[in-house]
């Protein structure tokens, strides 16, 4: 053993090392002298000392070839560091100071062929884990083979030696039953051996099987965490993409998480039976059939016996309890996600025949009120709602609701009317009716989402059964809701309506009462039937032919079943024509014999010529150049309309002209304009409002959207110009309506009302109360009126086209005659006989209000007996417009 320096001023640490072999030690070669041990360092020595070093390992050519082929493999070398000095590592500083500026340049590139190379390397140890993996699989498959193979040569020569044995014992003349006794024994011994094997390999499956699992996850996990360590590889984990596999399997499939539990079941039976079967002396069939006992109650493992058997029963236990877990948790997820469903009105409607609503308004009560009317001579119906809102919430509200709906049942579901599988939900197909409800707000907006719900209706493909009654708030979207729907949709357009109906309220105060009468089915409605029996007879008499009903037009089959209202007298009724009347129900009326009526003479025929009205609008509305055009042919020459409101005048022409208003076409009135605010009383001291004929308030465009605050806005307005009426107007000595005092200041309001005509656009059902009981405004209760229509027009559509004559500018409309065009004073007829003389002036009269009475009669019955009438009686008539 030697350590040499090679240098007497850089001293060496290398050693050669040398390890005789065995053979080397036997020999007994002769001993070499033994060399002195010599460790050459700096401080030892000093730089002038000349110390001969012998040859050391690294001069190995040097040594005789006997000697390096003897020991050549007898021999390792162990490099110790050399200590570096101080000039080295200056000099290694400044090569590095040299470097650095290529360093930053060289480190992408270092970077890039490290991480490759990081790359190929995981790969290479995943490919040699699994040729790993596959060759320990491959082993464990063979010595598998070999055992059964083995264990069934056994027993193939344990046969052999048994029939061997039962010979031998045959030639040696044994008893017999010794011979039987002995043979069952030895059968019992193998039979033992045999199931013991068996038992043995049950036990080693199940446990195998068990580990299998686990050690699934452990290479999932592992596998994870080496692509996690990976910053190049953008691939997912192998546990999340198991994961995900597994959420898409259990939410897609709908079967699959009873599936799944089911599987588990079997499983813990199956392999608690297979360690039953291993550790007991059962069969197998009662070890599977104990093994699902522990399952279904884990208290029966409590009679076990052994170690063995109760590890089993007790692990079969716990699966037990956690299938039974899982079991329960399913159940209950199910039943709550069912109730939650039922709860939030996502089950479907299995109904036919019935009344689809689509939105959720204001006028839904009203609404579900005239149809729970109409259904009432029917037992009642089927009305489901359908909005987007919480099926408890709407519920809620109509609880709240101070209806009785007359047996009429509401169904609620959530959902949106654009979404098909929403409106099947609902049976839409099977409706006979479809109601699209207008959305409180903007009415573009409003409109706009109708046009799309009349679009998806259209889009059904099991079509429709009934027809689709659509509620806009713009005439100017009528046509295009019309172009997509075609025949299927009737449309109404409550603003127009409103508007129109508050100008002829105005024009004729008390006709706002007459059309709650008319459009409700509280009273007497809109009827259209075929009556074969009086086909052949002229409109004259089949006026007077219903003692119940009171015919009002025809509908004409050869033109398309186009309905004449107020047809001519000399009208002969075809084959299939149908009669339209004013009656109280649809099974209400019938024919008649004809009545024997005396037509007698009118005693005057004539009208006065139409005098020139003062007129105030107090509000703004969006329709307002429609209601100036309507107002305009109305009225007479010389006419004048004040506008009062907070819009500023300048800008009022320019959103007239906007709307399609042309000034310059303007006949018969004269457009003056005021601004101000109708709720300030300095604001409405500075109008003549004691000179007016009519004023309307309107429901102004700015707080349209709140019904509450519109309404609110509307009675101030109305109690500040009863109160500055009432103190510019002359007292008078009695008050003619009401029970109130003379001085008090309903009276007062009461008695500036008999002057002028105040006609308010109510929004809330709720302010009706308190304009009815002061009794000082002829209302008109616009949502009220509308939800009327739409009713009607749900349960026949053909009434859309008698209530578009009755509101358009032309044709027919119902107006308030004074009784001396019809009779004189004191003058006793029947019903029948004022009905015939107002056909001398082409008009029919459907109804009467006395002089006394707060209220008209339509449709009065006992129309063939004789009463004394008074020239301050009025009749309701349908007459075409002046």
């Amino acid at each position: 053993m030697s350590l040499d320096s090679q240098d007497s001023t850089s001293p060496s640490f290398n050693r050669d090392w040398f390890f005789p072999s065995p053979s080397f030690i036997h020999q007994s070669p002769p001993k070499p002298p033994k060399p002195h041990r010599r460790f050459s360092t700096a401080s030892k020595h000093s730089p002038g000392s000349n110390i001969s070093n012998p040859p050391s390992f690294r001069s190995s050519p040097s040594l005789s070839p006997t000697t390096t082929s003897k020991h050549g493999r007898l021999r390792r070398r162990v490099e110790f560091p050399r200590p570096p000095d101080k000039s080295s590592i200056q000099h290694q500083n400044n090569s590095v100071l040299d470097r650095k500026p290529v360093v930053s340049s060289e480190k992408k590139q270092s970077t890039v062929k490290v991480s490759s190379g990081s790359l190929g390397h995981r790969v290479r140890v995943r490919w040699n884990l699994a040729f790993t993996v596959a060759i320990v699989i491959t082993a464990l498959t063979s010595l598998v083979h070999k055992n059964f193979t083995l264990h069934n040569q056994v027993i193939v020569l344990q046969d052999q030696i048994l029939k061997l044995n039962v010979r031998l014992r045959a030639c040696n003349l044994l008893s017999n039953v010794d011979t039987f006794d002995s043979v069952m024994q030895e059968l019992d011994d193998i039979g033992y051996g045999s199931d013991n094997g068996l038992k043995n390999l049950a036990l080693i499956v199940s446990v195998t099987l068990l580990s299998i699992p686990v050690l699934a996850f452990k290479y999932i996990d592992f596998v994870s965490k080496s692509r996690s360590s990976d910053s190049v590889s953008e691939e997912a984990l192998l546990n999340k993409q198991l994961a995900y596999r597994v959420d898409i399997f259990l939410s897609v499939h709908p079967y699959a998480k009873p599936l799944a539990l089911l599987v588990a079941t079997l499983l813990v039976i199956c392999l608690g039976g297979l360690a039953l079967f291993g550790v007991t002396d059962d069969n197998l069939a009662d070890c599977l059939w104990l093994s699902w006992t522990f399952v279904a109650d884990s208290g029966n493992h409590a009679n076990t016996e052994g170690i063995g058997p109760r590890l089993v029963s007790v692990s079969i236990s716990f699966g037990g309890m956690l299938i039974f877990a899982m079991m329960l948790g399913l159940v209950s997820d199910a039943i709550s996600e069912k109730f939650d469903s039922l709860r939030k009105g996502r089950s479907e409607v299995v109904e036919q025949n019935h009344t689809l609503i689509l939105g959720w308004s204001d006028k839904l009560g009203s609404l579900l009120n005239q149809l729970g009317i109409a259904n009432e001579s029917l037992g009642g119906g089927i009305v489901v709602v359908m909005a987007e809102r919480d099926k408890e919430e709407m519920e809620m509200d109509i609880a709240k609701m101070e209806f009785d709906f007359k047996g009429t049942s509401v169904i609620c579901r959530s959902g949106s009317p654009l979404i098909l599988a929403d409106l099947k939900k609902v049976s839409v197909s099977k409706a006979r009716a479809i109601v699209v409800l207008a959305e409180d707000g903007n009415a573009d907006q409003s409109d706009a989402r109708a046009l799309r719900t009349v679009l998806s209706l259209t889009g059904v493909k099991e079509g429709l059964k009934g027809h689709i009654v659509v509620e806009l708030s713009d005439l100017d979207n009528e046509v295009l809701v019309k172009l997509v729907g075609g025949d299927l949709v009737k449309t109404v357009v409550a603003h127009d309506v409103i508007g129109r109906l508050m100008i002829q309220c105005a024009r004729q105060p008390g006709l706002a009462q007459i059309w709650e009468d008319i459009l409700g089915f509280e009273n007497c409605e809109f009827y259209i039937k075929r009556w074969p029996q009086l086909h052949g007879m002229q409109f004259e008499d089949i006026l007077i032919s219903f003692p119940d009903a009171i015919p009002c037009g025809i509908k004409v089959a050869s033109c398309d079943g186009k309905i004449i209202l107020n047809p001519e007298d000399s009208y002969v009724l075809q084959e299939d024509d149908e009669i339209l009347v004013i009656a109280e129900d649809d099974d209400s009326y019938a024919p008649a014999a004809l009545p024997t009526v005396w037509r007698g003479s009118l005693p005057k025929d004539f009208i006065g010529p139409k005098s020139a009205e003062k007129i105030l609008f107090c509000g703004w509305r969006r329709d307002m150049e429609d209601m100036i055009m309507v107002l305009d042919a109305f009225l007479a020459p010389g006419s004048e309309l004040w506008m009062f409101n907070d819009v500023p005048e300048n800008e009022r022409e320019k959103k007239l002209i906007d709307g399609g208003l042309d000034l310059s076409r303007l006949e018969n009135i004269q457009l003056v304009n005021r601004e101000g605010n109708a709720v300030i009383r300095r604001h409405l001291e500075s109008l003549p409002l004691q000179s007016f004929d009519s004023i309307l308030i309107l429901a102004d465009e700015s707080v349209e959207d709140s019904a509450i605050q519109a309404d609110s806005r509307s009675l101030a307005t109305l109690l500040l110009i009863r109160d500055i009426q009432s103190k510019r107007l002359p007292m008078v000595n009695q008050v003619r309506r009401g029970t109130f005092s003379q001085g008090s200041w309903i009276g007062e309001m009461q008695q500036a009302s008999d002057k002028s005509v105040i006609i308010s656009e109510i929004l809330d059902p709720r302010t009706k109360n308190l304009l009815s009981m002061s009794k000082i405004s002829d209302y008109v209760l616009s949502n009220e009126l509308v939800s009327m229509a739409l009713a009607m027009v749900a349960e026949d559509q053909q009434i859309n086209d008698v209530l578009e004559e009755l509101f358009a500018d032309e044709g027919n409309e119902l107006q308030i005659r004074q009784a001396d065009l019809y009779l004189s004073e004191g003058e006793e007829l029947s019903f029948y006989e004022v009905l015939l003389r107002a056909r001398q002036r082409r008009e029919i009269v459907i109804g009467y209000r006395a002089a006394n009475a707060e209220k008209a009669v339509i449709n009065p019955p006992a129309k063939s007996e004789r009463r004394r009438w008074s020239l301050k009686d009025v009749f309701v008539v349908i007459a075409e417009k002046e």
